[in-house]
């Protein structure tokens, strides 16, 4: 691309934007949480259990808003901290944590 040009990105108020599923701490229920997030995504027991102890990880990426709660229910249920969150649009910048 050149100086000039330059790419926007738009929102349509029809779209609905996509969500991620972060899980944050497995909690003292640590059996319980894999076998949770073996549910939420599909893998196996020991890719599950390979991912809840990398907490804080993401799980999930692209769901609408009702799929990111629901898996984050099933999780939280479990007794995991976990949380969903509007996935930041092309070209933004995710805020850096202090």
């Amino acid at each position: 691309m050149s100086d000039r040009e330059s790419t926007e990105y738009y929102t349509l108020l029809c779209d609905d934007p996509s969500h991620e599923v972060v899980l944050i701490d497995c909690g003292p229920r640590e059996m319980d949480v894999i076998r949770s997030v073996r549910k939420v995504t599909g893998l196996s027991l020991w890719h599950s259990r390979v991912l809840a102890r990398q907490a804080p990880v993401t799980l999930q990426k692209g769901l609408s808003a009702y799929r990111a709660q629901s898996a984050v229910a099933v999780l939280q249920s479990a007794g995991a901290r976990a949380e969903w969150r509007q996935e930041p649009e092309p070209g933004e910048r995710a805020a850096s944590s202090p």
